[in-house]
């Protein structure tokens, strides 16, 4: 009768193993894409009247990075144009606001409150007086420099300047001429030729910020070098 009791323990403790052989690993899971998309702003003049000045070059911009990653800007919400897709497997929003340049951060804090957009993620796109003609300066922070549309997208983020921007250089009025006017003059033929170049290596310049990182972006963005190997 002493067996009887052992041969059901055996029994009861060789049922666990068989259990134990199911699967208990799931499958790996992809790689997940990053939780908050980018925004890649554009800051411009919006009305017929003001397409082809110096100072729309961020809308232009903005409208040659959806034409290379074939991303349409039809939507019109947070007082701008919007248009979402991909660079890459990297979610992006690309938007011209739509509010006067001065009144750019009505449309940008906006956007970035509600989405809850990270400021590292922000990307500003803008005219440079200080810059030379049709030249690129990719920096992570930084104050306005006196442009007004930046200093209303940093008064509309608490104050913050840490958020990345990309700089368009317009150059100097000539002469006398008052840089108000010269900011909504248009750009003559030659120049107009140069900048579909700009816009080629800015839109090359943002896809290596999405996918490879900051640094390497600043490094293609700020040296002369990078220019020639786009020639």
């Amino acid at each position: 009768m002493t067996h009887s009791p052992n041969f059901s323990i055996h029994c009861l403790n060789s049922s666990p193993p068989i259990a134990a052989e199911e699967p208990q690993v799931a499958p790996p899971k992809p790689k997940p894409r990053p939780q908050h998309p980018w925004l890649i702003v554009g800051l411009g003049n919006p009305g017929k009247k003001y397409n082809g000045t110096r100072h729309n070059v961020g809308f232009e911009m903005v409208d040659a990075i959806a034409e290379s990653e074939g991303i349409s800007i039809t939507n019109v919400n947070f007082k701008a144009l919007l248009g979402r897709g991909f660079i890459g497997n990297v979610p992006v929003m690309l938007a011209k606001p739509q509010t006067f340049m001065n009144s750019s951060g009505e449309s940008v804090g906006a956007i970035v409150s509600y989405y809850k957009i990270p400021l590292k993620q922000v990307l500003v796109i803008y005219d440079d007086l200080d810059l030379p003609f049709a030249k690129l300066r990719l920096l992570p922070k930084g104050g306005h420099g006196g442009q007004n549309g930046m200093r209303s997208i940093i008064d509309h983020l608490k104050g913050s300047r840490d958020f990345p921007r990309l700089r368009i250089g317009i150059g100097r009025p000539p002469g006398r001429m008052d840089a108000a006017n010269f900011v909504l003059r248009p750009f003559n033929k030659q120049e107009r030729e140069e900048l579909e170049f700009t816009f080629q290596h800015g839109a090359e310049a943002i896809r290596i910020l999405l996918l490879e990182g900051f640094n390497k972006s600043a490094t293609f963005v700020n040296s002369a070098k990078a220019m020639e190997q786009l020639g």
